[in-house]
Order: structure tokens, then C-alpha cells, then sequence
């Protein structure tokens, strides 16, 4: 065997990570579960397993949305404004129209949220604004037609429909219905992303975008078509919002995007597009979820969650670009040592 040959087999600590991230992953969790555990018994009780997967539901169907967004290389800051835009309008329609289904709030709010990521999409695709300020421009535009929508006023529990307001906390399949919803709109992300052709276009754009244009992906469209996607999931999670919280407030969901994003990218979406998995963005949730439980439990202070995830935020992004640094180096080398190979020499 050659030089070049055992050099090549030498797994690195990196490739390691970068291979099993998700178990990397998966074993931090477990390891802050016990920790926490350790600190209050209480931690490891089915009603605390079930209150942290509601906390996290919604987190997690915006995260993949906003997961497939960076993939493409962009972002979506306006996702909490979104999802508070939604709902409040539909709340008003509830409070108008008590005898309203469940099932037509659910069709309303992502009818009204594929309007708003059209228009995201719109802008960035067809008026060229990057992203990041197209977003931050909408984020502000739908905050403030909240406010005009609503007056400033707020919806209560007492203005809702029982059975709107047990959209989101029913059990008829023995998990709150929160918590299906999260998972069907995980199943479908994954089928979308793995087994259809636009969503291998979007790793396709995020990977390399001119290459992917010059090989006949409609680069504009899919662009378009994730941001669609990111609306119609933030006027779902609207709606099971306002029916979970049994409220709709002019501030509701304020500064969520961040921990969004933060899902997305500690659940191993690269920054730099191109990479990205539904479990990894789902375990991403989880974490945030159990940091923010524990924290909790623990009478900590619950100022340090914004803390630990700028924290895990910043030590996502430091792992995923000495990852792809140490992939371009290895592609480097390997393309140096076959010229070296055909050349006749051997290393």
C-alpha cells in the first residue's frame, strides 16, 4: 500500500464529526438530559417530555422552513412577523365567526402566510434585494400591519371557539395534535428534499449556484418557491400558535427568528448553503428545547438561554466552516496526488 493510500484511510476527527453529526448530536442531548436530571428529578417525567416537545413544535416546523432557505444561501427574518400576522388575522376571524372549523382557521392561516412568502419571494427573485435585507424590511413591514390590523388590541381565550382553541392541545391520537402537525410537516419536508426534484434543486443552488443555473435549474423559481414554503408553514404555525397560547398579541412571537435560525444552523444547515438534513434540524429544536426546560427547572435565569444559543450559534458555525475547509483541503490534495499518480510518481 502506498503513502497516498494510508494517508487516505487515516479517518480524521473532523470527517468523523462531519459524518456522524446527527449522533454527535443526539449524545450531547442525552448528556445534558442527564445533567439536568441529576440537578431536578423532575426533568425525567412524561409531562415534562410532553411539555418540551410542545414548546418545541412550532420552533421546529419554522426551522425546517428556514433550514431549506439557508440552503439556498439565504434567509428569512421575517418568520416570526409572519407567523404573528397570521395569528392575529385569523383570530379576528374566529372571534368574528365562532362556528368557524378548525380544519378552515388551518387552510385561512397558510393561505394568508403563502401570500407573505411571495411576497419575500418576489422581492428577492424578481426586485434582486439580497435576502437578509429583503427580510429585514418585510420582518418590520408585517410587524407594524399587525398593529394596524388589530388597532393594538389583542384577542383573548374568551374570544375563541372551544373547539379552536383545542386545535392545538387535542389528543385524539394519544400526542397533542401540536405535535402531529409538527411531525407531518417534518415527513413532508423530508419527501420534498430527498425524493423530488425541486428540493434536489435546492441543495443543487445552495451547493453552487452558477453551476446549478448553467445545468438548467431555474435558479429564480426555486428560490421563490422556498420562500413560498417558508410563508405557508409560518401561517400554519400561526394558527396553532394562537390556539395553543389561547391568545393573539401584537407581540406575539417577537424575536423568534432567532431561534429559528439557531435551529437550523446547531442542527448542522451550513451558513454557506448546500448542506443540511430534517433530523438535524429537528435535533437542533430539541436541544434549544431542553436547554430551555432545564434552565427552567433549574431556577436559572432564563436571560442565559439567549446566551447559549448565541453560544451554540457561534460554535455551529466554527465546526461547519472547519469542516468545509478541511473538505476543500482534501479535495485539493486528492486532486494534486492523482495528477501526481499519472504523472508516474508515486508519494
Amino acid at each position: 500500500m502506498t503513502t497516498t493510500s494510508l494517508e487516505q484511510s487515516k479517518p480524521s476527527v473532523v470527517s468523523i464529526f462531519a459524518r456522524f453529526r446527527e449522533l454527535v448530536l443526539i449524545a450531547f442531548i442525552v448528556l445534558l438530559m442527564v445533567l439536568i436530571s441529576l440537578r431536578n428529578p423532575n426533568f425525567l417525567t412524561f409531562t415534562n417530555f410532553r411539555d418540551i416537545l410542545m414548546d418545541i413544535s412550532i420552533l421546529a416546523m419554522i426551522a425546517l422552513a428556514q433550514g431549506m432557505i439557508i440552503i439556498t444561501r439565504g434567509i428569512d427574518l421575517s418568520v416570526a412577523s409572519m407567523l404573528g400576522l397570521t395569528a392575529m388575522m385569523v383570530s379576528f376571524v374566529i372571534k368574528a365567526y365562532p362556528e368557524t372549523p378548525p380544519i378552515v382557521a388551518v387552510v385561512l392561516g397558510m393561505a394568508l402566510g403563502a401570500v407573505l412568502g411571495s411576497v419575500n419571494g418576489l422581492i428577492i427573485t424578481i426586485g434582486r434585494v439580497p435576502p437578509i435585507i429583503a427580510t429585514l424590511g418585510t420582518l418590520s413591514i408585517y410587524r407594524g400591519l399587525i398593529f394596524l390590523y388589530s388597532n393594538g388590541t389583542w384577542i383573548n381565550a374568551y374570544e375563541m371557539s372551544p373547539a379552536f382553541k383545542q386545535l392545538a392541545k387535542g389528543t385524539p391520537l394519544g400526542l397533542p395534535n401540536l405535535v402531529i402537525t409538527a411531525l407531518f410537516v417534518a415527513v413532508m419536508v423530508f419527501a420534498f428534499l430527498n425524493y423530488l426534484q425541486p428540493g434536489r434543486d435546492i441543495y443543487a443552488l445552495g451547493t453552487n449556484p452558477d453551476a446549478a443555473a448553467i445545468s438548467g435549474i431555474r435558479t429564480q423559481r426555486t428560490k421563490f418557491i422556498v420562500y413560498v414554503i417558508s410563508g405557508i408553514v409560518c401561517g400554519l404555525a400561526g394558527v396553532m400558535w394562537a390556539s395553543r397560547f389561547e391568545a393573539a398579541q401584537t407581540n406575539t412571537a417577537l424575536g423568534f427568528e432567532l431561534q429559528t435560525v439557531a435551529a437550523a444552523v446547531i442542527g448542522g444547515v451550513s451558513m454557506m448553503g448546500g448542506i443540511g438534513t430534517v433530523p438535524g434540524i429537528l435535533l437542533g429544536a430539541l436541544l434549544l428545547g431542553v436547554i430551555q426546560n432545564g434552565l427552567a427547572l433549574s431556577g436559572i435565569s432564563p436571560f442565559w438561554e439567549l446566551a447559549v444559543q448565541g453560544f451554540l450559534i457561534l460554535l455551529a458555525v466554527v465546526v461547519d466552516s472547519t469542516i468545509q475547509q478541511r473538505i476543500k483541503r482534501t479535495m485539493l490534495r486528492s486532486s494534486d496526488l492523482r495528477s501526481s499518480e499519472r504523472r508516474g510518481v508515486v508519494k
